[in-house]
């Protein structure tokens, strides 16, 4: 049975004076992403794809060179726009994204809607699959896009009680029944 891998990016260098699409994996991170290697599951991947965003490439980097596969990268697998505000400290992050999540339908202070940014990444894992028949697939990219589509999976509004616990963890789901194996797990117990 085919299956996907939604996989997040673990933790990165936080560089406000970078833009977060460009932020890169930290030293943990890195380590995180080399223990995800030993996972059962890992051989068995035919296809990877990626974010088009630093910390997301250099993840699936770590996982392609392990099972020698090239890594494809679109851009519509990326995280919710969030460039309006430019960088918010992790209090006020965590304040934007539950207005994010609590309200699909609007704008925060000029964000991506998360009703468009689930639509857009519903779209680009249908385009992936179709691309990729009987492949397992690995997709790395990144928490709120990861959750919008496990909410789009499991049929249910869009809510932040269905986010990833922190970075640098996966869920799986089958193709044919479009229903998800397990729910979130970490990469690494670290």
């Amino acid at each position: 049975m085919q299956k996907v891998y939604f996989i997040t990016h673990p933790e990165v260098l936080i560089a406000p004076d970078v833009p977060v699409t460009q932020w890169s994996l930290s030293e943990k991170g890195r380590e995180r992403m080399t223990a995800f290697l030993q996972q059962a599951f890992v051989p068995s991947l035919t296809a990877i794809y990626s974010s088009e965003e630093t910390k997301a490439i250099e993840a699936a980097a770590i996982l392609a060179a392990s099972i020698d596969i090239k890594i494809e990268k679109l851009s519509a697998l990326g995280e919710n726009d969030r460039t309006a505000t430019g960088f918010l400290q992790k209090e006020q992050f965590e304040a934007a994204a539950d207005q994010f999540f609590a309200h699909p339908e609007n704008s925060f202070q000029g964000w991506e809607r998360a009703c468009d940014a689930q639509q857009r990444i519903i779209n680009a894992v249908e385009h992936i699959i179709q691309k990729s028949a009987e492949k397992n697939i690995a997709i790395v990219a990144h928490g709120a896009v990861g959750t919008l589509y496990k909410c789009h999976l499991k049929n249910i509004a869009i809510s932040r009680s269905e986010d990833q616990p922190s970075q640098g963890h996966y869920y799986c789901f089958d193709v044919k029944h479009r229903q998800l194996e397990h729910d979130w797990l970490p990469i690494s117990a670290n």
